[in-house]
Formats: C-alpha cells, sequence, structure tokens
C-alpha cells in the first residue's frame, strides 16, 4: 500500500473510533509546517450545542488555540496534515492504539492491542472556567460589564472574556513576585479593568497588593478611587497624571495596556527606572518607528514587503516591538512576546513580559538594536532615546 492509502487508512480508523464512540486522544507531533511555534495537536470528542464534534487544541510554544470542527472537516483536515505537516500521529483508543509515522515518501502503520482500556466518558457543554466566577460584584456592575441581576451584559461578552484571560496572565506573573505586599503601577490605567479584576482575584487567594492605577482624565481618576471604595479595594487607587510625570519607585511591577504609540515606551521606560521586577505592556499604535520606516531609508531587499501599505503597518508593528524586547534584554530583563487574546476580540493583542534577572550579554542585545535598525532604517526608538542608549 502506497504512503496515501495509509493515511487514509489511518483516518478511517479515527472516523470509525469517533463515531463509535471508543476514541480516547488523537495527538499529531512531528510539525514540520509554516507555523511558528507550532509543536502538537491534540483532538477529542466533544458535544457542542448537542452536536458531536472534533475538539482539536493546537498546542504553541507560549499558547493553546481550540478549535471545535465537524467529523467531515476533520477528517479533510487530518489527510492534508498528515501528507505534508505533522510527521506522527498517534490514536488511542478502546481495545488498541494506531500509530502514523511518515518518513520522506514512506509511511508505516502500526497497531498495538491494549484490552481493558474503557470507553472515554464524551465531554459535555460545561461552564467555563474563569477566574472571575461571582459576576455580581459592586465594581462590575459600576464599569457596564453586568447588569443589576449579575448577567454579563450581551454588548460586553468579549471584555468580559477579554478581563478574565487578562486575569489568566497577570496573576501568576505577580504572585512570582517576591515582595510579600506587592506594589503594582498600571500605567494609563483607562476605566481599570484589569485593575479592578486583579484586585479582586488576587484578595480572593489571600494575596495583598498595592495597586495604584495612573490615568491622565480627571474623571476617570475620581470615577476609579469611588469605585474601589464602594467595593472595599483599600490598596487599589487611581492618581492623575501623565506616565512620564508619575515617580513609578518602589513599584515591584509596571504594566500598561494599550498605550498608544510612545506611551508604551515611557511605561516601559518608568518600569526599569523603578527597578520593576516585572514589565508587561500591551502595545497600541507603532506610529514613531513606521514613520522612520516609511522615510525609505531601509534596506533595499525588503522593498518588496514594505512598498505594500498593509504589510508596512504590521512590520512596522513586529519592528517596534521587537526592539522594545532587546532594550529590556539591554537593560537586564529576560522578555517573552506572545499573544494574550485572539485577534478575533482586538487586533492589538501582543503582550510584552519583562522579568528582571538572567538577560542575555547587553553588549549583545545593543549590537542586535543596531543591526536592526539599519536594516529598517530607523535613526532612533523612543525608548532608546528616553533611555539614553
Amino acid at each position: 500500500m502506497n504512503a496515501t492509502g495509509r493515511i487514509i487508512e489511518f483516518a478511517l480508523a479515527v472516523r470509525e473510533a469517533f463515531e463509535e464512540g471508543t476514541l480516547i486522544r488523537l495527538r499529531l507531533a512531528g510539525y514540520e509546517g509554516a507555523e511558528p511555534d507550532l509543536k502538537s495537536v491534540d483532538m477529542r470528542r466533544v458535544v457542542v450545542k448537542g452536536a458531536e464534534k472534533f475538539s482539536a487544541v493546537r498546542h504553541y510554544r507560549t499558547r493553546d488555540i481550540t478549535k471545535n470542527h465537524a467529523l467531515d472537516e476533520a477528517m479533510d483536515t487530518l489527510i492534508t496534515e498528515l501528507g505534508g505537516t505533522f510527521r506522527v500521529a498517534t490514536l488511542n483508543a478502546v481495545g488498541f492504539d494506531l500509530v502514523l509515522e511518515r518518513h520522506g515518501e514512506k509511511v508505516r502503520l502500526r497497531r498495538t492491542e491494549v484490552p481493558g482500556r474503557d470507553a472515554p466518558p464524551i465531554a459535555h457543554d460545561r461552564a467555563k472556567n474563569r477566574p472571575l466566577v461571582d459576576t455580581h460584584k459592586p465594581w462590575l456592575q459600576a464599569l457596564g460589564i453586568v447588569a443589576k441581576n449579575g448577567s454579563v451584559r450581551h454588548d460586553t461578552q468579549d471584555k468580559f472574556r477579554q478581563i478574565n484571560r487578562m486575569v489568566e496572565i497577570f496573576a501568576p506573573l505577580i504572585q512570582e513576585l517576591q515582595a510579600e505586599n506587592p506594589r503594582i503601577v498600571d500605567m494609563g490605567a483607562g476605566k481599570g479593568y484589569l485593575d479592578f479584576a486583579l484586585y479582586d482575584y488576587l484578595s480572593s487567594l489571600g494575596r495583598k497588593v498595592d495597586i495604584v492605577g495612573v490615568e491622565l482624565r480627571d474623571r476617570l481618576v475620581e470615577d476609579g478611587n469611588a469605585t474601589a471604595r464602594a467595593s472595599g479595594f483599600s490598596g487599589l487607587s487611581f492618581v492623575a497624571g501623565t506616565i512620564l510625570d508619575h515617580d513609578a519607585a518602589g513599584a515591584d511591577a509596571v504594566i500598561a495596556l494599550h498605550a498608544c504609540d510612545t506611551a508604551t515606551d515611557d511605561a516601559i521606560y518608568r518600569g526599569i527606572e523603578a527597578g520593576a521586577e516585572l514589565i508587561a505592556v500591551a502595545p497600541c499604535c507603532h506610529k514613531q518607528v513606521r514613520r522612520q520606516m516609511e522615510a525609505g531609508q531601509a534596506d533595499d531587499r525588503l522593498g518588496f514587503l514594505l512598498r505594500h501599505g498593509t504589510f508596512m503597518e504590521k512590520q512596522a508593528e513586529m519592528v517596534t516591538d521587537g526592539l522594545r524586547a532587546l532594550l529590556l534584554e539591554a537593560s537586564g530583563y529576560r522578555t517573552k512576546v506572545f499573544e494574550f487574546v485572539s485577534d478575533a476580540h482586538t487586533p492589538k493583542n501582543n503582550l510584552i513580559v519583562a522579568q528582571k534577572g538572567r538577560a542575555g550579554p547587553r553588549q549583545a542585545a545593543i549590537d542586535r538594536i543596531a543591526a536592526a535598525k539599519a536594516m529598517f532604517g530607523i535613526r532612533k526608538h523612543h525608548l532608546e532615546g528616553l533611555l539614553g542608549l
């Protein structure tokens, strides 16, 4: 039997196990495709709104993405991916394991009988496991997330999901801080969605924190303080001012969500200046670097990309944030950049997380910054100027 025949034979075994309810798990591994950081895929049978689906969890280096597929769609995708992007697939079913291995043009199937294995319970729809389980909190109503009866408003469903996701990411980072009562400064806090959610969640775990939201608009500062008092959040407060005007001395963590353009750099700078153990920012707008790239001084070999507006925009975002990560590394922070919410909710969905210590050699980071600037025709990154580099 040729390679295609064996792949189809494997897919038919998967289909049969799915239809008979004997499928325990399907795993795809040995990825060699074009998706950055994709490691493996796990698939199982679930029921979604009364319909049987394949739930596929794609495991990336820094995140997991789950999508549900109809059986026929899943089988078509499986055959395609086994033909080119995954080298190994393992089907665990009641009574047997079936392993497919592809080496170049050769495909091998290996079946192992496994007696005594029980059929798996089918996973039904269930409530989502979210950090914010009690929706009857005064701050949720004050911020317009929930109605008076505690139900999440229809027009704020996405916002509520985003808040929960941010808590899932930020809470563990804050719990790792060495300070017994860490001081967190949120630069450009806005209405303070994250501040209220973090304070509430960490308090529920018995963790004391001191959170200060810095916001330029006086009315939002007044409203935030009033809501904090009404909620009994004595360790949460808001102050008026710009990011650069605020002295972050003593901050254990500095965060900024969607501070526009160079305001993100201002927040990073204040965090570095304060010696904060944690700096985490979700950038928004990347005009400062983009203007320099549009001036036409980039390497000619990049012309096929930068001549298109949509590519220019995306490249400017990546270059800006890539340089931010390098500048943080040059300042003694180890960094990672990842997508923290789906781009279905917001296109500004990258998060830069920097933790102090164990960074690479400073000069190596500075050399890489210089090389990147030369390649893209950048004279000076705003954060670079703030740091005096």
